[in-house]
């Protein structure tokens, strides 16, 4: 009995380490399962195209009065440039500035050229012609010593009207604070073309536009020119322009 139970022991310590067959093919299923399911998951790999790199776009040159800006032109092509000197910088004022920079700087300069226009003449007509305020007498207070003696009811609404100008002129051809860069231009504005031409006298065709503005800069530039030598000679020699002349 004690042999019999020692055999049925060892048999059956034997058979746990035999091994199973419905072990193996068990697992074999569950090996092609996973197989398969790897096999259906797996994504078609489609044919890769050429990958092609996108070119910024390059916006197109806005034409303003017939003048395109063009880069390998002194100031972009901006009229201006006369004889005998024709392209005149010689600080290089204008040189490697980006567009809105050159702009500026021919906004700068129309504007103050007409400033001096309006000064020019108004030196002679303050000092030359008879007022209310002086009488007949042309050869009174010189141009430069006027200003004190303006009451201040009339210079107000004059200083007021300058700055309902500019706020006009800003608005017309500048970028708001907050809207872009400070001290730019918009990009469909022409220096100095704030829409004032009441007489009509803008020209319609882009070559006697440029013309006309090649007029306006070269009065300008001499008007400016003759404001700053008047007001010079005037603290020299406290003597009014027609004055100094002999008239």
């Amino acid at each position: 009995m004690m042999k019999l139970t020692i055999l049925a022991a060892l048999t059956g310590s034997a058979a746990a380490f035999a091994p199973s067959g419905s072990i193996g093919v068990s697992s074999t299923g569950l090996y092609m399962s996973d197989d398969t399911t790897a096999t259906v998951e797996e994504p078609a790999v489609a044919a890769t195209a050429p990958i092609v790199e996108e070119t910024p776009l390059i916006p197109a040159a806005v034409a303003i009065n017939g003048w395109t800006a063009d880069a390998s032109l002194p100031c972009y092509g901006l009229p201006g440039a006369v004889s005998p000197l024709g392209f005149f910088d010689p600080l290089g004022f204008s040189k490697n500035t980006d567009l809105n920079t050159v702009k500026r700087l021919r906004e700068a300069e129309i504007m103050h050229g007409r400033v001096a226009m309006m000064a020019a003449v108004g030196y002679l007509i303050g000092e030359s012609t008879p007022t209310i305020t002086y009488g007949m007498d042309v050869h009174h207070t010189i141009a430069n010593n006027q200003i004190p003696e303006v009451p201040g009811t009339v210079l107000f609404p004059f200083f007021l009207a300058i700055n309902i100008a500019e706020a006009l002129r800003a608005s017309t051809g500048w970028v708001e604070p907050g809207l872009g860069p400070l001290f730019s231009l918009r990009e469909k504005y022409y220096p100095g073309d704030i829409g004032f031409d009441p007489l009509g006298l803008k020209p319609k065709d882009a070559k006697d536009f440029a013309n006309m503005q090649t007029k306006e800069l070269s009065n300008g530039r001499l008007a400016m020119l003759a404001a700053a030598g008047m007001c010079a000679q005037e603290q020299v020699n406290g003597q009014g322009i027609l004055e100094n002349l002999g008239f």
